[in-house]
């Protein structure tokens, strides 16, 4: 066994399921159909939430609860993974009453454990949606956000890694607004923040040290998706792999201290990996990929996804869940089948969602095939057998 895999999945009052399960027979590829607005991205970000961070949709817990239900919601699902046969699961209880805050709890084989980081001791999740399509023109903070989210993939420690190094931005930030900042304590904080930024820029550079090379390796496959080419955009991260993590903190201290003036004016910190950028670039044309077009685009951000997926199947031994929404849907037929044969080779199991089953007619019979209506998800036989006929 090689790829980590959901054998039953079970929402209870979660977004649009009071009470829903599915049941697979092996790995490989998962076909979700249905209208839209059914709820076919609902079931793909329960999954999600099997994973370290927010989810897919990146949603506060509350969000998350069926609404005609008591605000309580629970993901499970019984996975052959890394450690061998386990039941995952999430969730959060009913309100204890009006002022109370809802805590997601965290479970593994019934048994309550810290959070969803530990979940990666038996699973890793990766994931596509079309909220990703903008990626590439859009500001810097999403580039970082999803390169974030690589990262986490391949280290569960991440993000809190990186959470910690926004409440110790806006901790100075605090101190500097002060009419009289005290220079003790913020040499104390910035002692913290420069230990975590570099923390954070060395996993995301060695992140995309090894998917650089991924990108690299699998150059000659699936020729169909242009070629990527990824680097890091931040003093910090090109420093690193040539000094001292040591050196490059008392650096970052320093120059957060000659900053302070400045950065009290501008009301925040104007230097640090907390500003870095992911360089991205169709290899083939020699541009940007802010510069290609709306398809290329598309198909880089594929090219990404499976290079990212082949390189977390190297790290750990086995292939990483993949949810891919409404991904078919704009690929032409040589793509459509590109991306086939690509996920066919990595041999993970994939979850596909798509409201038109004949964007799937090259894989049925390779795929196990769901339909949703708002609520219910039921197997379905034979998706296109009907409207064959018909043509026939």
């Amino acid at each position: 066994m090689t790829a980590a895999c959901i054998r039953r999945l079970t929402l209870t009052n979660f977004r649009s399921y009071h009470a829903a399960q599915v049941a697979l027979e092996r790995a490989g590829l998962v076909v979700v159909t249905g209208a839209n607005g059914a709820g076919k991205t609902n079931l793909i970000e329960a999954i999600s939430l099997l994973a370290p961070g927010r989810g897919l949709r990146r949603a506060t817990i509350e969000e998350l609860a069926f609404s005609e239900g008591d605000g309580s919601w629970a993901v499970s699902a019984e996975i052959e993974g890394m450690l061998g046969l386990a039941t995952l699961g999430t969730g959060i209880d009913p309100p204890a009453g009006e002022d109370s805050a809802p805590t997601r709890k965290y479970h593994i084989d019934r048994e309550g454990v810290g959070s969803a980081a530990i979940f990666a001791d038996h699973l890793r999740v990766v994931w596509l949606t079309p909220s990703m399509d903008p990626l590439f023109n859009g500001p810097a903070s999403e580039r970082r956000r999803f390169l974030d989210r690589l990262v986490l993939a391949v280290d569960a420690q991440h993000s809190s890694r990186v959470a910690a190094l926004e409440r110790s931005l806006r901790s100075r930030n605090r101190l500097l607004e002060g009419p009289h900042s005290d220079p003790y304590w913020l040499d104390a904080v910035e002692h913290e923040t420069a230990e975590i930024a570099v923390a954070v820029a060395a996993a995301r550079a060695e992140t995309v040290h090894r998917l650089a090379g991924a990108l690299a390796a699998g150059r000659d496959s699936a020729p169909e998706f242009p070629q990527a080419e990824i680097a890091l955009d931040g003093w910090m991260e090109t420093l690193l792999p040539m000094h001292p993590a040591r050196e490059i903190e008392d650096r970052y201290r320093a120059l957060l201290r000659d900053s302070r003036t400045r950065d009290a004016a501008a009301g925040r910190t104007l230097e640090g990996p907390h500003l870095s950028d992911l360089a991205i670039r169709h290899a083939g044309k020699s541009i940007p990929a802010a510069d290609a077009s709306t398809g290329e685009q598309k198909a880089l951000l594929i090219r990404l996804v499976l290079a990212h997926a082949r390189l977390i199947k190297v790290m750990t031994g086995f292939a990483p869940l993949l949810l891919l929404d409404e991904v078919v849907a704009h690929l032409d037929p040589s793509r459509r089948a590109a991306l086939y044969t690509a996920l066919a080779a990595l041999g993970a199991q994939v979850w596909m969602t798509g409201a038109d089953p004949a964007a799937f007619g090259d894989i049925i019979g390779r795929a196990q095939m769901f339909e949703i209506s708002p609520g219910r998800v039921m197997p379905r036989m034979c998706p296109l057998a009907s409207s064959s006929k018909r043509a026939g």
